[in-house]
């Protein structure tokens, strides 16, 4: 016999309950510690990264303070610490700032919209993500040039429709939550008629560049024939070819180690997709640095064929390292971290590709390391909003608060959440005054790293 389920009242009841430890309005507050040096804690991150890619994850992180924010979410994740905490848990997506989000392939090829990055996720709070997906349309408004009206219109409509999606989500049947998701060609023509004709062509160019952005498309871009091989290009610094790397290794040990990291990864996959993965072969691997805050992890892209020449699939190889989380919602429940990010995937998405796996490899340092592996291109494509006006911008919060809700209602208590929310936009009110004070604050910490640069604390590599 399995234990037994608590009822929809107890659940209810818990959520409205937890408003006595952290009341909805206290979410307004932002208390920065006394001791702060979000600068002292990003350059410790930099200890186990790739060292000479460090000063371009800081000259990036320099470009706005948006960019910085980006990079930051390790300093936020010790601010959030500090912030009333409502105790009802989920998978945090651990980052999920605006441009985590995006437009990719689904295994069935509809183009759907959902949370596309997990590096930080952990299980904490369900306010944080929150907080981080507010703040930073906060920030990217005023990057926007977007009046404080504006910016609290479109950070109060996100997270008003993630606390009534929440509470759409908890009168619902949990396999019917389970299959929820957000198509977007089905989505555009529900809002046809209320988007401006400038919208519309926006979005139709937005959709019909992502449905290019697949392996192909990668390979005209990424790729040129060398003595009839395929090989990838070389930009340094942002994408090098192994072998010119030097790594000390000759080219059989490097093909060994990465036929090594490879084998290990597709044992990760489920019985048809490692079927399918085992028709393509290794042709060539190259480094390739990736976003802002990944910056200095170790990513491989890995260019496969199924034998012919024409039949490409391009993968990714992502170093995860423990979650920025970790310190203070506790750790993990795996061992490996890439297996923590691709089950945090997993959990919170409503579909994923079908590549996605992890492993853990001795690298050629001789240091063990854990990797996740993804499709490189699969019709992934973040929205470029700083081009949206503030009603666009504003639509865009509301997808964003929507997919949130749906990760959050399917890894955490629904109706708990939904209690706590309760009725009103006291939340969402309380929510937006922390953006905004957390966006003077992003401002300050991004004058802090250009200070720090200035003094020869921390280095940059012009872009």
């Amino acid at each position: 016999m399995s234990a037994r389920q608590v009822s929809r009242e107890e659940r209810h009841a818990a959520g409205k309950s937890a408003r006595a430890e952290a009341p909805l309005a206290s979410h307004a507050a932002f208390d920065a510690a006394p001791d702060r040096d979000p600068v002292g804690l990003l350059l410790g991150q930099a200890v186990s990264r790739v060292p000479e890619l460090i000063p371009i994850r800081h000259a990036r992180m320099l470009v706005s303070p948006f960019t910085f924010y980006r990079g930051a979410a390790l300093p936020m994740a010790a601010d959030l610490a500090r912030t009333p905490s409502s105790g009802l848990r989920v998978q945090l997506c651990g980052d999920a700032h605006l441009s985590n989000f995006g437009v990719y392939a689904a295994p069935d090829r509809r183009l759907v919209f959902d949370i596309n990055d997990f590096d930080e996720t952990l299980p904490g709070p369900f306010e944080w993500d929150v907080k981080r997906l507010a703040a930073s349309f906060a920030i990217a408004g005023r990057d926007n040039g977007l009046t404080a009206a504006q910016r609290r219109r479109v950070v109060v409509g996100g997270v008003e429709r993630y606390r009534t999606s929440m509470r759409e989500f908890a009168t619902m049947r949990l396999l019917d939550v389970w299959y929820a998701r957000l198509d977007i060609e089905d989505t555009m023509r529900e809002l046809a008629d209320t988007m401006t004709t400038a919208g519309r062509k926006r979005t139709e160019k937005v959709l019909a560049k992502a449905r290019t952005r697949d392996s192909m498309q990668a390979l005209g871009k990424l790729t040129t024939v060398v003595d009839g091989r395929r090989r990838i290009i070389s930009d340094p610094p942002t994408i090098v070819p192994v072998e010119e790397l030097g790594l000390g290794l000759d080219v059989d040990t490097t093909q060994r180690w990465f036929d090594s990291l490879i084998a290990d990864y597709a044992r990760s996959l489920q019985s048809d997709r490692r079927h399918l993965f085992k028709q393509f072969d290794l042709t060539h691997v190259a480094r390739k640095v990736v976003g802002v805050g990944s910056v200095g992890t170790r990513a491989w892209i890995l260019l496969f064929d199924a034998g012919d020449g024409e039949e490409p699939l391009f993968l990714q190889a992502k170093e995860a390292q423990t979650s920025v989380l970790a310190e203070y919602c506790g750790q993990s429940e795996y061992d490996n971290q890439a297996q923590r990010v691709v089950a945090g995937q997993h959990l919170c998405q409503a579909a994923s590709d079908i590549f996605l796996g992890w492993q853990r490899t001795v690298a050629p340092d001789g240091v063990t390391r854990d990797f996740y592996v993804r499709q490189l291109r699969d019709g992934k494509y973040s929205i470029p909003v700083e081009t949206l006006p503030p009603g666009e911008l504003t639509q865009y919060a509301r997808f964003c608060g929507w997919t949130l809700a749906r990760a959050h209602a399917r890894s955490g208590d629904r109706i708990a959440i939904a209690a706590y929310l309760g009725k009103s936009d006291t939340f969402a009110q309380a929510v937006a005054d922390f953006a905004e004070a957390y966006a003077d604050q992003t401002e300050r910490d991004h004058a802090a790293l250009a200070d720090a640069v200035t003094q020869g604390r921390a280095e940059v590599t012009e872009l």
